[in-house]
């Protein structure tokens, strides 16, 4: 009975609040929980470190702060400090914290199914398979090729196949590229002395093209198309057939994608890598490569897409010639509730045969129930709308405070959407470490950036708030660079 009161409530709640308003802080009663939590003191979250140092696999560096709950845009410590977040789990709670909407559907969904496998249909799996697709489709009404192409039949465009992260969304990807290069070679539809070629050995059509700066997964298949030593180094060899070329630079594209080609990967928008944006004419001459050696363009859209670009997908900022043959997605799809998908074209989907791949977890009822709330509230305009406008004032404030920098603590701010970065000339840390202690949370990227990834509803006023405190923080630090 309780807890079908405090349901009620949420419900009543979620029905006030629109997702891209949400992000009010605290009310009276937060402010109680707040003082509670913060009379825990520090020796329980010293008592949480040394728990964490003793027991889990040392593969992380943290600060020792231990964070115990989140409304909105905001992060609250054991001890009651107040974080404005913004790093949203890594480009992850795009509806913020302890979204009403979120919590509704967790806490119901909790209470009916949470699991029952893949050997059985559940509602909300094809549900949400749906909503992508056509929420995918109608942001794009100019799309014609890959995922967008048309089907004599009158089937769906695309179809999603679901894992549990985005770095399975790409091992996936990888795996069904595999398997369409083996066909094509064995169709014999790339010239008579290629095609004779690969109807010899078809196993020949495996290369894969991944770029500088990428970044795909930690898992063997991901690693490897990931270039980046300090992840691949300690876990050579990797997977065979990998080939990185440079990121933007459209010379290389025909000296690296050739007959022998089954799959390119690449980023619209790189996050990890320092959040650098594929140029118009680098991805177009993919798309014209990959038609014309038979290879599969794979977009790997984990942290550029869903929203974060102010557009559904960081693709469909660009013309309808660069469209790709798969996307993956993940982190921001069920606001924190692990979840990854593959959104694959019709002529792939068509080769891919019962029992050729699955998972025990991916399309589970609670994460797909969820997905269908976060989907609900970013495919709408007024949504993506407010993205585009807090990516805008977040642009302009930094440019506005950063300015007397640029040229020397700062080299550059990129980015659209509320996926931007400050590339600093040295190491950022400095920077992060004050900006935490001042109430802020950031993370950093390579290249010596910072990347700033709030939840997608974060209020104006609070965008404001953040690249106040940067602007304060990158303020000290150059003083203190300059009197040391």
């Amino acid at each position: 009975m309780v807890l079908q009161h405090r349901y009620a409530r949420l419900l009543v709640a979620g029905r006030r609040l629109s997702a891209w308003q949400h992000g009010n802080r605290s009310t009276s009663l937060l402010r109680s929980y707040h003082a509670t939590s913060a009379r825990l003191g520090t020796a329980a979250s010293n008592q949480t470190v040394a728990n964490a140092e003793k027991y889990t696999l040392n593969t992380y560096a943290r600060p020792s702060l231990v964070l115990s709950h989140g409304k909105g845009s905001y992060l609250y410590d054991t001890d009651g400090k107040e974080y404005l977040d913004f790093t949203a789990g890594i480009s992850v709670v795009a509806l913020g914290h302890s979204h009403p909407a979120v919590t509704a559907a967790v806490t119901e969904q909790a209470s009916q199914l949470i699991h029952c496998s893949n050997l059985y249909h559940n509602q909300w799996a094809p549900r949400l398979a749906s909503e992508i697709v056509e929420a995918t489709i109608a942001a794009y009404p100019q799309g014609m090729q890959g995922i967008y192409a048309a089907t004599a039949s009158g089937r769906s465009p695309a179809r999603v196949f679901f894992s549990n992260s985005g770095t399975e969304a790409n091992e996936g990807a990888l795996k069904f590229a595999r398997k369409y290069g083996k066909l094509v070679a064995e169709s014999g539809v790339l010239g008579k002395g290629t095609s004779e070629a690969l109807r010899g050995d078809p196993n020949l059509k495996c290369g894969i093209v991944s770029f500088t700066g990428g970044f795909h997964g930690r898992s063997m298949g991901a690693l490897s198309v990931t270039a980046n030593p300090k992840y691949q180094k300690p876990f050579t060899p990797l997977i065979p057939g990998v080939q990185t070329a440079k990121y933007n630079d459209t010379g290389e594209i025909g000296a690296f994608i050739d007959e022998r080609t089954c799959a390119v990967i690449v980023e619209p928008i790189q996050g990890e890598g320092g959040i650098h944006a594929a140029q118009v004419e680098f991805l177009r001459a993919l798309r014209r490569r990959c038609d014309q050696v038979g290879a599969l363009l794979i977009y790997d859209e984990i942290q550029c897409g869903l929203g974060r670009s102010g557009k559904l997908w960081a693709h469909q900022l660009y013309p309808e010639d660069c469209s790709p043959d798969m996307l993956t997605m993940a982190k921001p799809l069920a606001n924190g509730i692990p979840i990854g998908a593959i959104l694959v074209s019709d002529k792939v989907a068509e080769e891919i045969k019962v029992g050729e791949h699955g998972t025990t977890f991916g399309g589970n009822p609670l994460a797909c129930r969820v997905g269908c709330t976060v989907m609900e509230h970013i495919a709408q305009p007024e949504f993506l709308e407010h993205v585009q406008a807090a990516g805008q004032v977040l642009d302009q404030e930094l440019k506005q405070a950063l300015a007397p920098f640029m040229g020397s603590t700062v080299v550059e701010l990129r980015g659209t959407g509320l996926l931007r970065g400050i590339q600093f000339s040295s190491d950022p840390t400095p920077v992060i470490d004050r900006a935490r202690d001042h109430g802020l949370l950031l993370v950093g990227a390579g290249g010596n950036t910072v990347r700033l990834v709030p939840p997608l509803n974060t209020r104006l006023a609070d965008i404001k708030r953040g690249a106040a405190i940067i602007a304060d923080c990158v303020t000290q630090v150059a003083a203190a660079e300059r009197s040391a």
